[in-house]
């Protein structure tokens, strides 16, 4: 794993160096004035907050009047690294009363070495949540006369947090009905040929999850990903079920996920945070069910007229429907007169954006609603150019279904008390980059 940080510096906008901080030897205590030398006297702190000079990285941040800068002369995670910055000014400004300047700087520079100690070990970072932090370096900062005062919060079991287990749940929580919220929000991304071949075509979906269970509650989800299928019937010894079965890409989970008990039984088992969050992301690129079929057709009757006729079937289930679909058909810059007939929805002419907008409020499934339009162009006597037409694009929503075929198999809570839980469970596909050529 590539380190974050071989030292830290905190600069003035004069370039002195307030405090700073050697995490390993492989930079020398003077690669400040090389920071000094060719970025801040030449006038470059704005271009690129990324700069090699001598064999060293710099990465650099301003916060009020203070430059934050790392050096590092390995490779490096440069996102880990702003991260960290970011996370510990936030952590800064909780023990300064919400303040963080050079004067904060002046006045704490005892505490900032303890925290600077605490925070990164030989340039990877460590816990930087100041809840647990206060739990152990209980040392307060001094304040600024217009910092507001600190809030009383519930403090957290500091040996469970401190170790990592559970630092993103406080203990004690209690509600008085138990209920867990899941959204399974899909995202197609197509391109098709004007003869309805597919070019490209991936599913990015992401889960997300709203809690408000008491206690310490275990959860354990269940898909239809086909490792885990698999998996689950080596453990039971007995054929998998049929039925559908998926394939996920570039998976990534929330830091609550026990990614151990994951690696070895393919099942998505965690200690969920209180409210809101998303529990992981993936991606789909085989096996994507379309939720609608195109058929775009657009003649060129001369120079002043145009033809266009568009038909979409939505192949869903009967019972289910589109919401906010809205078509965009390209004319002409020259379009001087539309007119239309559509089976379902409206249509109008946006010279705006030189686009034919069609919009459907509700799009019940297994239809096919059509549109025909004629185009009335400019005559011009300049020289005629082939028009290059640009994509059709979509927009929709439809709820309770998912294009990759994602489906929740179960979601259980075990939590010590035994208490009764409702699992909500809701599944949404949307357009993202959703275009035909024609």
């Amino acid at each position: 794993m590539p380190v974050a940080a071989s030292a830290i510096y905190f600069l003035n906008l004069r370039g002195d160096v307030l405090i700073n901080r050697l995490y390993r030897d492989d930079v020398g205590g003077n690669m400040v004035d090389a920071f000094r030398m060719h970025i801040m006297q030449t006038k470059e702190l704005g271009t690129c907050p990324v700069r090699q000079i001598g064999g060293c990285s710099f990465f650099y941040m301003r916060i009020s009047n203070v430059y934050i800068v790392i050096v590092v002369s390995s490779n490096a995670n440069v996102a880990c690294a702003f991260k960290f910055v970011v996370e510990a000014v936030a952590l800064f400004k909780s023990y300064f009363g919400g303040s963080f300047d050079e004067d904060a700087i002046r006045n704490n520079f005892v505490l900032i070495y303890e925290l600077l100690d605490e925070i990164m070990d030989f340039g990877y970072p460590q816990n930087l949540s100041p809840e647990i932090l206060k739990l152990y370096i209980t040392q307060e900062g001094v304040r600024s006369p217009f910092s507001s005062k600190p809030s009383d919060k519930p403090v957290p079991n500091a040996t469970l947090q401190v170790t990592g287990a559970v630092g993103w749940r406080r203990e004690g929580l209690v509600y008085k009905k138990n209920e867990v919220f899941l959204d399974i929000v899909e995202s197609v991304n197509l391109l098709m040929s004007s003869k309805g071949s597919v070019l490209r075509c991936d599913v990015t979906g992401k889960i997300l999850m709203k809690c408000f269970l008491s206690g310490m509650p275990d959860l354990k989800l269940g898909l239809n990903d086909k490792i885990g299928l698999e998996k689950e019937s080596q453990i039971k010894s007995r054929p998998a079920k049929s039925g559908k079965t998926i394939e996920l890409d570039d998976v990534t989970f929330h830091q609550c996920v026990n990614l151990t008990r994951f690696n070895s039984e393919k099942t998505v088992s965690f200690v969920p945070p209180d409210g809101e969050f998303e529990l992981m992301k993936y991606r789909i690129t085989e096996g994507v069910n379309l939720p609608f079929r195109v058929l775009p057709t657009i003649k060129e009757l001369g120079r002043t007229r145009m033809e266009v006729n568009f038909k979409v079937k939505s192949v869903f289930g009967a019972k289910m429907f589109a919401l906010g679909v809205v078509i965009k058909i390209p004319v002409p810059k020259q379009t001087a007169k539309t007119s239309f007939q559509v089976t379902s929805g409206r249509a109008k002419y946006q010279a705006s954006i030189d686009c034919l907008v069609w919009k459907i409020r509700k799009f019940p499934g297994q239809t096919e609603p059509t549109l025909s339009a004629e185009v009335e162009l400019i005559s011009t006597m300049a020289e005629k150019k082939s028009w290059t037409r640009p994509p059709i694009q979509m927009e929709f929503q439809v709820p309770m279904f998912t294009a990759s075929g994602l489906r929740v198999r179960f979601l259980k809570v075990w939590e010590k008390s035994g208490y009764n839980t409702v699992e909500w469970v809701r599944y949404i596909t949307k357009a993202g980059s959703y275009e035909i050529r024609c």
